[in-house]
């Protein structure tokens, strides 16, 4: 094989193909290094890595921010007005070289805002709010370098420092304001016990951000255990931080006046971008819309400024990106005339909300610090890669049946360089053109049986949609469609052969095609965490949108992922699955992502090559129900998407009894079967979707325009469901303290004198009960707000404790904080 140089004269010389990465050990030379050995009665399912008691979680959560109050005394429109950007629009305007629509777009977004609600506005407040505690923090965070406090302080340190009135003020996003809430309540007590304080100082750096939204990430390893209901675990992990951090917002707009000053600060989650921001985001440049929304980088890296140019980069890749595909739906003939209407340069799809959930194995993190092994970051790429390859299969069971993103989509929204988002980096041309093709039979844009798509001027889409009534399309989980999830491998750079480097290569063939750039991470539904980068072995899952119940959809959707893992590694020490029964061709990665991709759109079928030689996909589609050729594309089945989900839970019934029954997942299996032949009643995305009706007073999704849908959407979640999540939080607080009652540990010498002070001689029951109301009607006062808080480290202490002890068989690391955190999952 050879490829083409361009020489220093211009001409093209051919050239030996430069191999930089070698063929993949044997998978049966693995899985004896691991000892697992499938014809071991005994002990092969413990053998296996994920099985009974070996998977650790943490998840990482991305929450919306809004701050709510009048243009005059919120921090995003006074930033606006004030900026730079206004000043010349208007100053171009008035020298007649700007259309004044771009003036009134802004006044429209400035000025008709009646619900008052600033989606990724920053807040400010005077600096003599902070306490000397919270300011040393502060002031550590706002060095150019934390590693070397000689350098001194960051270069955009205006941004953030400046004088209202003759007074110093402090303006932050609000991710970053949770941190200093945290500072603040710790740093402002005296005495405090450790089981406080060190706690407190331990999760600072657990909140922060680098693309727009607040992030939040596990404040310890989670051990999935069978005694502790598996995935149940991770989620009552993730419940409780999003109460703590609910807890430190309230604090926040009190403790720091917020507003007394008329500014609300609001955390909760959401999937999708705001509807008005991506309305400013039409009428604003690119640098002005990263200016106001991109993440400084404050809290969770020593080099905030760097990192922040970092996050600068993908948003301009990503923008660039999504020029590139308008090209490819010409290429794909998706787009067949000239005519189209160009997405803006500023991309919006950072700010996306979702949550990732990263499961370890105890055993392979375990042998890969061991050098003596003989298990190194060669053998995890190769099964790992293979792992992946084999879970991709499995993901159309969780999209809209535990996660969700409901959105509308008017007539004129249904633009294929609009609609279709990054999919043409995604999939290939065939499937490419079947999507769409599909997607537009599904979407009521429909003539006599055929679809119109948008023409381009918004006053004539208006009147098309208006006279002919058509409406638009429904999907159940837009953010997936809208956010780039997958990158599609190369014919020359297959991104998971099992060969190290191979996702350097894949990253610069699309640098080289515009498509993407270096030096961003690999972007993949389901993507490994080596052992060797961040200290131990295991799988993110980066496909969840938004969950209506913590408690219920995040604890069933761990538990499946888990037992996908646990599967995944089964076929391949049976030898049943190989990197051979899943090639390694664009084609064919897109053949199993198109089902992915479909389910999220809410697409009913997809086409399969009769004779794929995806052998893993043959084995599904085999036991599907109501298959048949196609009589579009000869070749092809046709395929229902619900019947591919049956056949699924049917072959893990079948191929997984043993570990279902390990894991006792019976009733998980159950539950997965209701909400997929049941999705009305049981998936997420209908609950959901009935939820957001409910707050709309309406009977379809369809029934009204989708701007109206989308915001009531937005209005739910920041409120129904923000309430509904804050009294699910409060429902496990109180399990989890009469555990910590029934332990003893009231009288802990370690607990005694915080919880005194926090309970005033009153059970802890009887606080958590009479402060609740309060809290999520946010009426608690300041000393509520602390001594719950204060309550909930020291329980985060007892449970990092029980963690670091769980997991110093595996890590061998004792409870040192540091290797415990080294041993994390980021």
């Amino acid at each position: 094989m050879s490829k083409i140089r361009r020489t220093g004269f211009g001409a093209l010389q051919p050239v030996a193909h430069e191999t930089t990465s070698q063929e993949p050990p044997p998978l049966k030379e693995i899985m004896g290094i691991l000892d697992i050995d499938p014809a071991a009665n005994s002990n092969f399912l413990e053998s296996l890595p994920f099985s009974l008691n070996d998977a650790t979680a943490g998840s990482e959560n991305e929450l919306q921010a809004a701050v709510m109050g009048t243009r005059h005394d919120v921090d995003l429109p006074i930033t606006i007005e004030r900026s730079s950007f206004y000043a010349n629009i208007i100053r171009r305007i008035c020298a007649g070289e700007t259309p004044r629509t771009v003036a009134t777009a802004l006044e429209i977004y400035l000025k008709e805002n009646t619900e008052r609600v600033w989606e990724n506005s920053w807040v400010r407040f005077p600096l003599k709010l902070l306490s000397g505690g919270a300011r040393e923090v502060l002031d550590h965070d706002l060095l150019a370098d934390k590693r070397d406090a000689g350098l001194g302080p960051r270069g955009d340190v205006h941004r953030f420092l400046f004088y209202e009135r003759g007074e110093k003020h402090l303006r932050v996003p609000l991710s970053y304001l949770i941190k200093l809430s945290l500072a603040e309540v710790v740093g402002s007590q005296r005495d405090l016990p450790p089981a406080i304080s060190e706690t407190g100082r331990r999760l600072l750096n657990h909140f922060s951000n680098d693309n727009t939204s607040p992030e939040t990430f596990s404040f310890h390893v989670v051990p999935l255990r069978h005694d502790s209901n598996m995935g149940e675990a991770i989620a009552r992990e993730t419940s409780r931080r999003f109460l703590l951090t609910q807890l430190l917002v309230m604090y926040a707009n009190c403790g720091f006046r917020l507003q007394a000053n008329g500014q609300q600060a609001l955390l909760y989650f959401a999937p999708i971008p705001p509807v008005r921001q991506r309305e400013l985001n039409d009428c604003i440049s690119d640098s002005f819309y990263r200016e106001i929304f991109m993440s400084p980088c404050l809290s969770g890296w020593d080099m905030g400024e760097e990192k922040h140019r970092y996050m600068s980069l993908c948003h301009q890749v990503l923008s660039r990106s999504q020029l590139n595909a308008i090209a490819k739906l010409r290429e794909a003939g998706i787009v067949t005339r000239n005519l189209v209407t160009l997405p803006n340069m500023s991309n919006i799809s950072l700010a996306n909300n979702g949550t990732h959930i990263s499961l370890g194995s105890r055993k392979l993190t375990r042998m890969l610090g061991d050098s003596s092994s003989g298990f190194t970051a060669i053998h995890e790429k190769t099964i790992g890669d293979l792992a992946i390859k084999i879970a991709e299969h499995f993901l159309p069971l969780f999209v809209g049946t535990y996660s969700a993103a409901p959105y509308r989509l008017d007539f004129s929204d249904l633009h294929p360089e609009k609609a279709l988002g990054f999919l043409p980096h995604e999939l290939d041309y065939t499937h490419l053109r079947m999507v769409w093709r599909r997607w537009k039979r599904k979407a009521e844009i429909n003539v006599f049986g055929r679809p119109i798509t948008p023409f381009g001027p918004t006053w004539l889409d208006s009147a098309v949609s208006s006279i002919l009534r058509l409406k638009g399309d429904f999907i159940p989980d837009f953010r997936l469609v809208d956010y780039f999830v997958a990158l599609l491998s190369t014919e020359r750079s297959p991104a998971l052969d099992g060969r190290c480097g191979n996702s350097e290569k894949l990253k610069q063939d699309l640098t080289d095609m515009g498509v993407f750039d270096s030096r961003m991470a690999l972007y993949l539904l389901y993507r490994q965490r080596e052992y060797g980068k961040l200290g131990f072995s295991g799988f993110e899952a980066r496909y969840y949108s938004l969950f209506d119940s913590l408690a219920q959809d995040m604890a069933k959707a761990a538990n499946l992922q888990t037992l996908m893992n646990a599967l995944a590694f089964k076929y391949i020490a049976q030898g049943l699955t190989t990197h051979g029964h899943i090639p390694d061709k664009p084609f064919i990665e897109s053949e199993r992502r198109q089902i992915f991709f479909g389910a999220a759109i809410g697409i009913p079928t997809f086409f399969v090559r009769c004779n794929t030689p995806n052998l893993f996909l043959q084995r599904i589609i085999a036991r599907c129900g109501r298959v048949r050729h196609s009589r579009r594309y000869p070749g092809y089945l046709r395929v229902y998407n619900l019947e591919y989900r049956k056949a699924l839970i049917g072959l893990l019934w079948e191929d997984a009894s043993d570990l279902i029954e390990m894991f006792n997942m019976q009733e998980t299996m159950r539950d997965l079967t209701a909400r997929i032949e049941i999705p009305a009643e049981y998936s997420a995305s209908a609950r959901l979707t009935r939820s957001i009706l409910g707050e709309i007073g309406a009977r379809s999704p369809m029934s009204l325009p989708a701007r109206q849908f989308n915001l009531g959407a937005e209005r739910y979640y920041r409120n129904g469901l923000r309430r509904k999540h804050i009294e699910e939080s409060f429902a496990i607080l109180e399990e989890d303290f009469a555990a910590f009652e029934s332990q003893q540990l009231v009288e802990h010498p370690r607990y005694r004198t915080g919880l005194h002070a926090c309970l005033r001689h009153r059970s802890i029951t009887e606080f958590i009960r009479g402060v609740k109301e309060e809290v999520v009607d946010e009426t608690a006062s300041l000393d509520e707000l602390k001594s719950l808080i204060n309550l909930m480290l020291m329980l985060e202490d007892k449970d990092f404790g029980e963690a670091a002890a769980s997991l110093d068989d595996t890590m061998g690391q004792g409870d040192d904080e540091t290797s415990i955190y080294r041993a994390a999952h980021w």
